[in-house]
């Protein structure tokens, strides 16, 4: 039974491709596995929802995953981690649940007496978990901020678009800040755009890396690692009922998980 399960996929899920930055790190540390990644563009935005809303898509993503022999899931959305994690957990005691969170931990042990920024969607910034993340490491020296519609704008591709809205949203603190908390996963696509803008000194911050150590370290724990010896496959799945979407979705993913730009 154990062999079986130690066979089974690694699910990975987030409200459109922006986890792909989080796989990627992933597939740095663990690239026997095989993945399925799940894009949820048919419910994107998730920013726009309740929060009762997002922990029920997340729950009927998560089912879905089960039924594609999933041995672990990773929530590769911050908004949807900082929602339904602990709710899931709860329910699925079974199956093994990773949820990235911003790195705002990170700050607090290398980098704790510089200006910061924050950057996160709405329902990230205002959920306890993240607000209990925020007050136990603040540094005082924080600005959290809401970046209402950037991933929208990441999941469309319009370059020109995302730069208009760094620069009217961003702008204001060139210069003027050292660490920049990438708090939505979709955000380390545009990380050089956002650098621009900011001055290019600037350090980034992302959980993507710990996650994936994180991840591992479960697996192991749990005995569960592949045993495989080659190279791994990835499945992309998108849930939009359009095939013009889903394809183009699917060719942006891969485009992103070779190392491409926007």
């Amino acid at each position: 039974m154990q062999e079986e399960v130690r066979k089974g996929n690694i699910g990975v899920f987030d409200s459109g491709i922006g986890g792909v930055t989080v796989l990627k790190e992933i597939i740095k540390i663990l690239p026997n596995e095989n993945y399925i990644y799940y894009s949820d563009s048919k419910n994107n935005p998730y920013g726009d929802k309740t929060e009762k809303e997002i922990a029920n898509r997340c729950e009927e993503i998560l089912k879905f995953l089960i039924e594609k022999n999933c041995k672990a899931i990773v929530i590769a959305c911050n908004t949807a981690s900082a929602i339904a994690a602990n709710v899931l957990r709860e329910k699925h005691k079974n199956i093994l649940i990773i949820a990235i969170e911003p790195a705002y931990k990170m700050v607090h042990d290398y980098s704790f007496d510089k200006e910061t920024i924050v950057m996160a969607t709405k329902g990230t910034i205002e959920s306890e978990k993240f607000n209990l993340l925020y007050h136990k490491y603040d540094n005082h020296k924080t600005v959290a901020l809401e970046c209402i519609g950037l991933a929208d704008l990441i999941e469309e591709g319009n370059e020109e678009k995302i730069k208009n809205y760094l620069e009217e949203n961003i702008g204001k603190y060139k210069g003027k800040v050292e660490n920049v908390v990438l708090g939505c996963t979709h955000y380390p696509l545009v990380q050089k755009e956002i650098g621009q803008v900011l001055g290019n000194n600037v350090k980034f911050f992302n959980g993507a890396n710990r996650l994936a150590i994180h991840l591992k370290d479960v697996l192991e724990e749990n005995k569960l690692l592949s045993k495989n010896k080659e190279k791994g496959k990835i499945e992309f799945i998108d849930s939009s009922t359009k095939e013009e979407i889903r394809n183009n979705k699917e060719k942006r993913f891969y485009k992103f998980l070779k190392g491409e730009s926007l």
